[in-house]
């Protein structure tokens, strides 16, 4: 058994000792997001400081909880807050909460985050179709764990499209204007240039971010489904005059009510 494989275990154990044992869904909620695992009901709440082999999450708008419980009529484990490989995380940490929502008994993974847009403004709730990996590493470099999928997994469908269908038919029945499009991650922590940003349009990105893109590969391995939304919180560079952090917590502030009301409405539905 690898190093990776004893901890993974290790991790799951303990949990399931926590009473955190078979949750249908994971989710994983980005800057200013995690709100939604406040309204998780019969909660069983735990620090990462306390998980074993867990990261640790740095970045404001990320509380730094795992939080397990009911919502929505699902059982569901939820990141309040999530590892950043520009944190200095190696991508091993980054995707480690999956790998250990899989090893649970997890079907699915509810990936959201703040990122900047390419065409669409702040203020937009966009469902991720796909991405274009622009980080430059892969988090499954190294030797495979064959437990969890094979050497060389297919992306075709990493974002589920039954997924995607749910989201967009529970998004208009609530009258929420759900977007979709590509999902292009970069590593941070700089924001982009307004030329790398012309770039990445070129190449048919409608939003950028600095997350998401190691989790949903490692997700893809090891067979979990995946829906994706990208909260817009700004415009890219070029777009507009300046970028700051304050900015993409005080977007999500604002829309989080509406954004937390879809969640769990598509969840109730998947």
């Amino acid at each position: 058994m690898t190093h990776l494989m004893e901890k993974i275990k290790e991790t799951a154990a303990f949990l399931k000792e926590k009473g955190m044992s078979a949750p249908q869904f994971g989710l994983i909620l980005g800057s200013g997001l995690g709100e939604l695992a406040d309204e998780i009901e019969n909660p069983i709440v735990m620090d990462y400081k306390d998980i074993p082999n867990w990261g640790r999450s740095t970045v404001v708008g990320h509380a730094g909880k795992l939080v397990y419980g009911d919502l929505a009529g699902k059982k569901v484990l939820a990141l309040q807050g999530r590892f950043h490989f520009y944190e200095g995380n190696p991508l091993e940490v980054v995707t480690f909460p999956v790998r250990v929502m899989k090893a649970l008994g997890c079907e699915g993974v509810l990936v959201t985050n703040a990122a900047g847009g390419i065409g669409y403004g702040p203020g937009t709730l966009m469902l991720i179709s796909d991405h274009i990996n622009f980080t430059g590493q892969n988090p499954l470099i190294g030797e495979n764990l064959e437990e969890f999928g094979p050497r060389f997994p297919d992306m075709s469908n990493a974002y589920t499209k039954a997924y995607r269908e749910v989201a967009h038919e529970v998004a208009s029945s609530l009258g929420v204007d759900l977007k979709e499009g590509v999902y292009l991650g970069v590593t941070g922590p700089t924001y982009e240039t307004p030329a790398e940003i012309l770039a990445f349009k070129g190449m048919g990105a409608h939003a950028v971010g600095m997350s998401t893109v190691p989790e949903v590969i490692v997700a893809a391995h090891s067979g979990l489904k995946v829906l994706g939304i990208s909260a817009i919180t700004n415009f890219a560079a070029g777009f507009q005059s300046e970028l700051n952090h304050d900015e993409v917590v005080e977007v999500t502030e604002r829309i989080k009510e509406e954004f937390k009301t879809l969640i769990k409405a598509i969840l109730a539905e998947l």
